[in-house]
C-alpha cells in the first residue's frame, strides 16, 4: 500500500464511520475526517460526491465508496 489520498465524511455517532476510521488507524494509513452533522460545506462536499446522504461516504485517491464496504475499500488501497 502507497500513499494514498483518504478523505472521510462521517458523523460522530454513526457505529460505520467508527468502524472505517478505527481500519485506517489500525492500518496506519493517515486520513482526513469531516464530521458532516457540524459541517455544512462537507456534507454539501459529500452529497456532491456520493449523491446521498448516508454515512460514511470515503473518498480514496477520488474513488468513492459508500459505507463500511472493506472488500471495495481494500481494493482501492492496493492499487
Amino acid at each position: 500500500m502507497g500513499e494514498h489520498k483518504i478523505t472521510i465524511y462521517s458523523t460522530t455517532t454513526c457505529p460505520f464511520c467508527k468502524m472505517a476510521k478505527k481500519y485506517f488507524e489500525e492500518k496506519g494509513l493517515a486520513y482526513e475526517n469531516f464530521d458532516v452533522a457540524t459541517d455544512q460545506n462537507a456534507r454539501a462536499v459529500m452529497v456532491e460526491k456520493s449523491s446521498q446522504m448516508g454515512v460514511p461516504v470515503i473518498d480514496i485517491d477520488g474513488k468513492i465508496v459508500v459505507g463500511f464496504d472493506r472488500p471495495q475499500i481494500e481494493l482501492l488501497l492496493s492499487k
